[in-house]
């Protein structure tokens, strides 16, 4: 069983992708995003609060009878407690283990590299609009971004400059006005000798923080990009 969050709800058993309605979707991610057994009230109370504590009961069992599966348990599921099955693998949670990774120094690089990057691509359920979807799609937005930054960084000093570019530009992608991620893209590009590109890369950040905030990039940006003219 696989629970993908990133960029959008997707759950497949065996292979297969399993069709689910929403309210059954929120308590799998609820679940999912709460790492430890939940008391059923406050679940209940969470994802279904404009509701009186009667009616926010009955969504939640009918919720929980639409997960039954005939083969895999999905919801491990106790008279007072809640929560997901440790069979079920989570894309999010492996992207913060790989951020993790990737943060530490001391991991070696080709140990890191051997794990899934596309899990720092994406955001979390970037349509929904709970607040305990925003809370934690923030703190792992932030969480990529740094993880993206320190692995192109890591990997340019590695001399492995494409796959430096590449965890550069999907910083860069996931939020175009951060300063941060241009300014890692753009050392990477110099540290190739692709000076070219370097200042396209600046001239678009330069341009676009005029026109989206009516800034000019930092004297620190300024100053690596001028000694190229």
């Amino acid at each position: 069983m696989r629970l993908s969050l990133l960029g959008g709800f997707r759950l497949t058993i065996d292979g297969n992708e399993v069709s689910l309605p929403l309210n059954a979707q929120r308590l799998v991610s609820f679940l999912a995003l709460h790492d430890r057994p939940m008391l059923r009230t406050f679940v209940a109370g969470s994802l279904w609060g404009d509701a009186s504590e009667l009616h926010a009961g009955g969504s939640l069992r009918s919720a929980l009878w639409r997960l039954q599966h005939p083969t895999y348990k999905l919801i491990a599921v106790t008279s007072d407690h809640l929560e997901l099955s440790p069979d079920v693998a989570v894309d999010v949670d492996e992207g913060e283990s790989l951020a993790h990774r990737i943060l530490d120094p001391a991991q070696d690089l080709d140990d890191v590299a051997e794990m899934n990057e596309e899990v720092l691509s994406a955001d979390l359920l970037p349509d929904w609009t709970e607040d305990w979807v925003l809370l934690r799609r923030e703190s792992y937005h932030q969480l990529r971004l740094r993880a993206l930054q320190t692995l192109s960084k890591r990997l340019a000093d590695a001399g492995r400059f494409d796959q430096a570019v590449q965890a550069g530009l999907t910083a860069v992608a996931a939020e175009p006005l951060r300063e941060s991620s241009r300014r890692a893209l753009i050392g990477v590009l110099l540290a190739q000798g692709n000076v070219a590109a370097a200042l396209r890369e600046y001239e678009t950040f330069r341009v676009l923080l005029h026109e989206e905030l009516g800034l000019t990039p930092s004297a620190e940006l300024r100053a690596l990009i001028e000694g190229q003219r």
